[in-house]
């Protein structure tokens, strides 16, 4: 990984610093994208003294503010040359229903919108790349999810959080196969990194939730097991042979639930996506 420039939102904390730290020490030079300016300057250090690595840096980024998802991907290409690896990383969980700044749910609209802007607003620095790699960091629970389009913006009736997740997680398993198939000289792929012990539950989630988490939180996988696949993805010199693929914690390729399979959901996806972002663009 040495020569490389890696960029990973959410990198401050959880998996996404796992994996900034595993990169870090390979050679990379990585970059951490995250919202909250003192949190993210913390990580940097601990990063750096982690990995014994200094080419560590910090970028602002709330994916819930599409003009900060804008400005992000302007910052970045200013700064750095290209971009080798993207690890769309970064996630929320909320049993109650709010939008982002543009009016989304939230879920969706952090989860997959801001990822799909940052996404296409940085293909140009990934084109620059002689092996370029996306990353999008799903969930197995896309599974269960449904991809409604009335429930992109509001959320008609009686709001359920899981709900809401799966289908923000079954949009990043879309979106990967709809990006690789439009982009193939980059290698896109998504996964499941196993049920690890992170926070994403605790900030916003019910007291029921809560509880749950707290519960299952001793068997659940430390967060630099769950981190193994995405390092493994950014990495790895077979993995930039695949694309279009979902792996999951054990770095194996699994097949696409029923609903990820579908070309026509996919695609109308995409389009939809587009023109939620269009100005900003």
């Amino acid at each position: 990984m040495k020569g490389k420039i890696v960029l990973i939102t959410g990198g401050n904390a959880g998996i996404g610093k796992a994996t900034a730290i595993a990169l870090a020490k390979m050679g990379a030079e990585v970059v951490i994208a995250c919202r909250d300016q003192i949190k993210g300057e913390t990580a940097v250090a601990a990063i750096q003294k982690a990995s014994g690595n200094n080419q560590i840096s910090l970028l602002h980024l709330d994916l819930a503010d599409l003009s900060s998802v804008k400005k992000a991907a302007a910052e970045f290409s200013t700064h750095w040359p290209h971009l080798d690896v993207l690890v769309n990383n970064a996630g929320i969980y909320s049993s109650s229903y709010f939008a982002t700044a543009d009016g989304f749910e939230a879920q969706f609209g952090t989860n997959h919108l801001g990822h799909y802007l940052l996404t296409l607003l940085l293909t140009p620095a990934l084109e620059k790349a002689p092996e370029p790699r996306v990353i999008n960091v799903s969930s197995i629970a896309y599974m269960s999810g449904k991809l409604d389009f009335r429930r992109l913006r509001e959320w008609p009736g009686v709001y359920r959080g899981m709900d809401a997740y799966s289908q923000s997680k079954l949009a990043n398993v879309l979106f990967t196969r709809e990006f690789a198939r439009r982009y193939p000289s980059i290698s896109c792929n998504c996964l499941h990194p196993g049920v690890v012990s992170t926070n994403i539950a605790m900030k916003k989630g019910n007291f029921l939730i809560r509880l749950i988490w707290r519960l299952y939180n001793p068997f659940m996988l430390s967060e630099e097991r769950g981190a193994q696949t995405s390092i493994f993805l950014a990495s790895a010199p077979e993995a930039g042979n695949v694309t279009g693929r979902y792996f999951d914690e054990h770095q194996n390729i699994r097949s696409y639930f029923a609903k990820a399979k579908s070309d026509t959901l996919s695609q109308r996806l995409w389009m939809v996506s587009e023109e939620m972002v269009q100005a900003f663009l």
